[in-house]
């Protein structure tokens, strides 16, 4: 897809501050500094419009990006990041859950994992809650530059197996820093328009 315009539109934190177009929506999910906004990005093609960070827990909101004026791409706070108080994750995890549960212009979860490592507990908890409340789900593997070309088939079943994933799900190698697999992603969010 050739984005020629993308803007943050609101950071959110309630049902009420969500944008009222009815455009589609999928939002990106993972661990804290797994890749998102370089996901973002990447598919934007523009370097910063979502902020990245080496310190992990900084997307505290629900931030709504408008692609084209099309669709809107739907950060979520990331999971797994100890530094963060339980209280304040419990208040992300009811923000995240309201926005999962009752949004009906939310086509899709793109669920980021770190291509490297196996899934996460979290990783997996969060591919079953989706799964439980039927929301459709796209995986995408990041950080594929890293693994050697070798390697990569492995990291892909092994990443596959310990989600359990369904087989139709769709599950997508991805490198922010090549490329790789960016037609994909969009192949994958334009079939669930």
């Amino acid at each position: 897809m050739k984005v020629n315009q993308a803007e943050i539109v609101i950071s959110a934190v309630s049902e009420k501050q969500y944008p009222q177009e009815q455009y589609p929506e999928f939002a990106l999910a993972g661990r804290s500094n797994v890749g998102k906004s370089s996901l973002i990005n990447r598919l934007i093609n523009r370097k910063n419009l979502a902020r990245t960070s080496s310190k992990p827990g900084k997307t505290q909101t629900l931030n709504f990006y408008l692609i084209n004026e099309s669709i809107y791409f739907v950060d979520v706070p990331g999971y797994g990041y100890a530094q963060v108080s339980k209280k304040e994750r419990a208040k992300w995890g009811g923000m995240m859950e309201e926005y999962f549960k009752n949004r009906e212009t939310l086509r899709a979860v793109i669920l980021i994992t770190d291509l490297r490592h196996e899934p996460t507990e979290d990783d997996i908890q969060m591919y079953d809650y989706l799964k439980y409340f039927g929301i459709p789900v796209i995986v995408i593997g990041t950080k594929l530059d890293k693994i050697p070309k070798t390697r990569r088939y492995k990291h892909i079943k092994r990443s596959k197996k310990v989600l359990e994933m369904d087989p139709e799900d769709i599950f997508i190698p991805f490198s922010a820093e090549t490329s790789e697999g960016k037609d994909d992603v969009w192949s994958a969010i334009r079939s669930f328009m």
